[in-house]
C-alpha cells in the first residue's frame, strides 16, 4: 500500500508569514510537496506563480470566491438569486487554478439567508446548487479540473452553512451526475455532524475528490488531544486505497513547525 500524501492548508498553516507566497516557501521547507489554500485572490497570481514553480510545490486545492464576506456571504453556489456572481466567481477561480495548474477547486455552497427557516428555503437553495454545479461541471471538465463540494458542521463552525452533512452531499452529487464534481471529506465536519467515521469512509470513499484533517473539538493538530485517533483513521485511508492528498487545515497550537512532528512519525513509520 503506497503512504499516504499529506498537503499543508497555507490559509491555516505558516501562518507566522504575511503572506501567501512566503508560506508556500514555509511549507516546502517544511518537507510539504504540496499545499492548498482557502482563498487566494488578495495575492497577485504571477507572485504564487513564482513560489510554486522556484519550490515545486503543488498547489492541488482552492476555493471559490466566498461573495461579499461583510454582508455575512461564505459562497454562493446554493444562495438564491446569486447565480450570476457564482458564475462571476467562479471565473476567478478558474483564472487562478489555471495559472497555478491547480485541478481541484471547491465549489462553496453558502449560507441560508438570513430571515430564512432553513426547512422552508432547503429545497429551492439545493435545486439551485444542483444547477450550479451542473454549469460548474461543464467549465471545469474543459479544464481537467475536478469541482468539489464539502459539508461544514452547523453545530460549531458556521451555523446557517447550507451544505452540512455527508449524506445530504451525496444526495445531491446524484442529482448532480456530473464525474468531475465529488465530495470533500473534512473529518472535523464529517465527526461533529455525523460521527461514525469508519463506515462513512467506506460508504463515500468511490465519491470523495478530497480529504481534509483536524483534531474534534479544538481543530487543532491530528495528534493533540481530542476525539480522534488519527492513526486509525489513517490507517482505514490507506487500506482503502485513498491517493490522493490529504490537507492539513488545522489550527497550530504553537508555531506551524512545532506542531509537525505527527507527520514526521507517520513518514517514519510508512517506510
Amino acid at each position: 500500500m503506497a503512504p499516504l500524501k499529506f498537503c499543508a492548508n497555507i490559509s491555516w498553516l505558516f501562518t507566522e508569514f504575511p503572506d501567501f507566497s512566503q508560506r508556500i516557501y514555509a511549507a516546502a521547507s517544511a518537507g510539504f510537496q504540496a499545499v492548498e489554500a482557502a482563498w487566494l485572490y488578495d495575492t497577485d497570481v504571477s507572485e504564487l506563480q513564482r513560489a510554486r514553480e522556484a519550490t515545486g510545490v503543488e498547489v492541488v486545492l482552492i476555493n471559490t470566491p466566498p461573495g461579499d464576506v461583510k454582508a455575512g456571504d461564505l459562497g454562493l453556489g446554493a444562495v438564491p438569486g446569486r447565480e450570476t456572481e457564482f458564475r462571476q466567481g467562479l471565473d476567478v477561480a478558474l483564472k487562478y487554478a489555471r495559472d497555478l495548474s491547480c485541478k481541484r477547486i471547491h465549489l462553496m455552497a453558502g449560507r441560508v439567508p438570513l430571515g430564512s427557516h432553513r426547512t422552508a428555503v432547503d429545497k429551492e437553495m439545493e435545486a439551485v446548487f444542483v444547477q450550479n454545479l451542473k454549469y460548474a461541471a461543464d467549465i471545469l471538465s474543459k479544464e481537467g479540473i475536478t469541482g468539489v463540494i464539502e459539508p461544514i458542521n452547523t453545530r460549531i463552525t458556521d451555523p446557517r452553512y447550507f451544505l452540512d452533512s455527508p449524506c445530504q452531499a451525496a444526495a445531491i452529487l446524484e442529482k448532480v451526475g456530473k464525474p468531475n464534481i465529488k465530495l470533500q471529506m473534512d473529518v472535523f465536519h464529517w465527526q461533529i455532524m455525523d460521527g461514525n467515521l469508519t463506515q462513512n469512509i467506506h460508504m463515500y470513499l468511490p465519491i470523495i475528490g478530497h480529504v481534509q484533517i483536524a483534531q474534534v473539538p479544538g481543530r487543532n493538530e491530528p495528534n493533540s488531544a481530542g476525539e480522534l485517533n488519527y492513526s486509525y483513521l489513517f490507517n482505514i485511508l490507506q487500506s482503502c486505497g485513498y491517493q490522493g492528498y490529504i490537507g492539513c487545515e488545522y489550527k497550530p497550537l504553537g508555531t506551524t513547525n512545532e506542531g509537525l512532528g505527527w507527520l514526521k512519525e507517520y513518514c517514519l513509520h510508512s517506510k
